[in-house]
């Protein structure tokens, strides 16, 4: 096995670990969780890096690789969704799953071809957008952890600025989400449009020839 594929693994047995520190709302837990998403955001781009200078692209790892990322991913943002304190709606977390889906089936059905998708410059932008959000979020939701922990360090209403803090710290988790959903589906978007002649010849192939 290769030390890509190793660190793609890895990645894999960290996903179910990132859940867990997830469900639990206290301040200690959640820095858990974003220390090892950071972790595993790290081994996505090592792994790569590896894989590419060694000349040691395997098939294997080029199916788990982007597979473990959606996975990662998908995890943060469901999460998310289940903290009313973020105020997320699932339909951006929908959008952007089922984007992943159709981009992964698309890239199944061009290899059956012996066509390789390679990642796109939006493709990248969206994944660096989808980490840098998740990031985000979830220094917010530590500091919200460590305000109901340290009440004494907590935002005070009182206080114009302190009160826009805490409007801040409320809405830019929808935002930033909604930006991510924005960006996924210009993304999926270009994907199919470039590839759209592999669609139809697909669609060709399927249709029924009428009965005379």
């Amino acid at each position: 096995m290769t030390q890509a594929n190793k660190l793609t693994l890895l990645r894999l047995a960290l996903v179910p670990g990132f859940m867990v520190f997830m469900v639990f709302d206290h301040f200690w837990t959640r820095v858990a969780a974003l220390v090892i998403f950071i972790i595993a955001s790290i081994t996505d781009w090592y792994d790569g890096k590896i894989a590419r200078q060694t000349g040691s692209v395997t098939v294997i790892g080029t199916f788990l690789d982007p597979l473990v990322d959606k996975m990662l991913i998908a995890a943060a943002l469901v999460g998310f969704v289940e903290l009313r304190e973020l105020h997320i709606p699932a339909w951006m977390v929908v959008l952007i799953i089922s984007r992943e889906f159709l981009i992964t089936g698309l890239r199944s059905l061009a290899a059956t071809r012996g066509i390789v998708m390679a990642a796109d410059s939006a493709g990248k932008y969206k994944m660096a957008s989808q980490i840098t959000a998740i990031i985000v979020i979830m220094i917010i939701l530590i500091l919200n952890a460590g305000f109901d922990l340290w009440p004494a360090y907590a935002p005070n209403p009182a206080y114009d600025w302190q009160l826009l803090l805490l409007k801040v710290l409320e809405r830019t988790p929808f935002w930033l989400v909604f930006w991510v959903t924005m960006l996924t589906i210009v993304s999926g978007y270009l994907y199919i449009r470039k590839y759209s002649g592999l669609l139809r010849e697909e669609f060709a192939v399927l249709k029924i020839p009428k009965v005379s």
